[in-house]
């Protein structure tokens, strides 16, 4: 975590001549400094540099018209559009994978899926914390794609090896379980190496790219602030018709048992899509990395603890913060503020004893000039306040686990009951996992439903809706996905076909409207989510905030095979079947899903109240006006 402003221009001010005046363009600094005509100055106008902080390959500050924007915004919505293909190829089927090939019941097929997914999602925490902290989020970027391109050459080459020899599937006549022999101990442990670091991989590389994406946009010119807020949704609907093909054409090749040749497609993709961001290396913008964020909100926890005898209430001028006289001056320097939440906290900032908080240099007495803090017993106020900024969203954050547990169902259940289903349309057969294809629709329809006319709209009536009231939104459409869900289930139920294990007359067809529904509840919650968290947490922490909004699909895939034992555990007693058995037609996952329903209504409740007791941390911004201006937090009814 950073020590000083909330972004590095601190760090890195432009390289202007001290005679000129400081708030022009770099440019405009060079044509005082050696002249030219009014075509020159005409030319050089374009030129502007940016003013956030961000530097290009060589290390300068950028200019904007030769870095960053929609070029460099562009290509690395392909490369996630490639990139989620070739996840999707893997992930979307995984459950079909672990039934026919590796010969699992559907509890536990369900539930490897969940933990590869939530797996996946874990690994967005570590790539978040490099990418800040130590490599720089274009390195982070590079290396962790580098590692899914590995985990998909190792798995395409070992199923190559193994498919051969244990599966038979004549030829496309459909892949099941009675074409396969059990996998011997190493070939499954050659395929969970390989699915794990494509998890390591993907997980890792997705908050990385997501905040390297929104650094190609300078937040403080107002043009590029819009386009900044844009690209957050446009990354969504990359993301998901990335997912097109994966899950219809692959999807029906991996049904046919045509793993194989899936996955080396998969590969192919996700090297196109690093080739295509590699092509971008000398325009992107970087920021660089701001310090290690875990331990920072250590040394926060321990110099509180260590100062927690101190009486005193604890004012803003009695904590410690070295920035102040350094940052007043520079225009555009954002600086965060004490706010009265978690006082506990502010101890950490308070010099109790200069004998023990300060460290003298090497050789120098102790009440040296120039003696630096001991950071395990004094932090400072920004430190402090970035702690607080990440526990004022831990409340929003744990609200949506509950919505992601049935985001989850997708990969999942869904695709159990979908095979249970009539899969045929005319003389064509509909994948299972192929429905997937109408929650992308869904995401990608309600996108620009959203921007173009739901915001327009309410901005003649009232006002656009805020981020927490979108998220809301999110919630109550899940709620109505997973109603939906199981009504058709019940009806599938209705028309079971007498005699013949997990199959029923009710068309595929009927699950189309719980996954537009998911589809819709994902546009207002995880694309809402994904730019409140990075809005809402300092510069260097930003990966961080993209990673909460992936470590919560995390926490829903794992809360979601937590929910699918133990309700087992439960209905399995006394000899019966349980809710999701092996032949569907026995058990009763149209209560599983209203189960979930009535969960994400609870949750829709708690999110209410932590969403109204919400408060964004103000900031004061240096050079506003000729005293600094201070952004205010908003009031409550502005948040929900």
């Amino acid at each position: 975590m950073a020590e000083g402003s909330w972004t590095p221009t601190a760090e890195l001010p432009l390289r202007q001549d001290p005679a000129v005046d400081d708030d022009l363009p770099q440019v405009v600094v060079q044509e005082k400094q050696h002249g030219g005509g009014a075509a020159a100055r005409t030319a050089m106008a374009t030129a502007t540099a940016t003013r956030d902080g961000s530097v290009g390959w060589s290390g300068k500050p950028c200019r904007r018209d030769r870095s960053g924007g929609w070029f460099a915004g562009f290509l690395m919505l392909a490369n996630q559009a490639l990139v989620t293909f070739a996840v999707n190829c893997v992930g979307t089927n995984l459950v079909t994978f672990m039934s026919v090939v590796m010969r699992l019941d559907n509890a536990d097929a369900a539930n490897k899926a969940n933990n590869w997914a939530g797996t996946t999602y874990v690994f967005s925490i570590v790539g978040a914390l490099v990418s800040d902290s130590y490599w720089g989020r274009y390195k982070a970027c590079t290396i962790f794609q580098l590692i899914f391109l590995a985990g998909l050459v190792e798995l395409a080459v070992a199923c190559h090896v193994f498919l051969d020899k244990s599966c038979h599937f004549g030829g496309g006549g459909g892949g099941r379980q009675e074409h396969c022999r059990p996998p011997t101990t190493a070939q499954s442990l050659v395929f969970y190496v390989s699915i794990y670091q494509i998890a390591l991989g993907n997980g890792a590389y997705q908050p990385a790219v997501t905040t390297f994406g929104a650094d190609q946009f300078d937040e403080t010119d107002a043009r590029e602030r819009r386009s900044k807020a844009a690209f957050f949704g446009y990354f969504f609907v990359a993301n998901n018709l990335g997912g097109v093909l994966a899950v219809t054409a692959l999807a029906y090749m991996e049904d046919e048992g045509q793993w194989v040749l899936a996955f080396w497609i998969a590969t192919a993709a996700a090297l196109l899509g690093f080739l295509l961001f590699a092509v971008g290396t000398l325009r992107y913008r970087h920021f660089l990395p701001s310090g290690n964020a875990v331990v920072s909100v250590c040394q926060v926890v321990v110099a509180a603890v260590r100062n927690r005898r101190v009486r005193a209430q604890v004012r803003a001028q009695d904590m410690y913060d070295p920035d102040t006289d350094g940052d007043r001056g520079k225009k555009g320097v954002r600086k965060m503020v004490h706010t009265p939440e978690y006082r506990c906290l502010d101890k950490a900032a308070v010099i109790k004893d200069p004998a023990s908080a300060f460290r003298p240099p090497a050789g120098q007495p102790q009440g040296h000039s120039s003696s630096k803090p001991n950071p395990w017993r004094l932090c400072t106020l920004t430190q402090v306040e970035e702690l607080k900024c990440i526990l004022r969203l831990v409340p929003i954050w744990l609200c949506s686990i509950l919505y992601s547990t049935s985001y989850s169902q997708m990969s999942s259940v869904f695709i159990e009951q979908a095979q249970a289903m009539d899969d045929s349309l005319s003389k064509l057969t509909i994948p299972p996992a192929g429905m997937d294809v109408f929650e992308i629709l869904g995401v990608t329809a309600f996108v620009f439903i959203y921007r173009f006319c739901i915001v327009r709209v309410m901005a003649r009536i009232s006002h656009e809706p805020t981020e927490l009231q979108r998220m809301g939104t999110g919630l109550v459409i899940s709620a109505a996905a997973m109603v939906a869900s199981g009504v058709v289930e019940q009806q599938r139920l209705a028309r079971a076909t007498a005699g013949v294990d997990a199959s029923s007359s009710l068309s595929i067809l009927w699950q189309i409207p719980q996954y537009l529904l998911i589809g819709a509840s994902e546009v207002f919650m995880y694309v809402t989510m994904t730019e409140f968290f990075n809005d809402q947490l300092p510069e260097g922490l930003r990966s961080l905030g993209s990673a909460m909004s992936v470590a919560s699909m995390s926490a829903g895939s794992f809360a979601s095979s937590l929910l699918v034992t133990l309700v087992m555990a439960i209905t399995c007693r006394g000899g019966r079947p349980g809710w999701i058995p092996q032949d569907l037609n026995k058990g009763h996952v149209d209560w599983f899903f209203y189960l979930i329903a009535a969960l994400n209504a609870v949750d829709l409740l708690a999110f209410v109240v932590f969403a109204k007791r919400y408060r964004p941390a103000p900031v004061i911004i240096h050079g506003e006006d000729e005293t600094g201006g201070v952004e205010k937090a908003q009031d409550a009814e502005e948040c929900i």
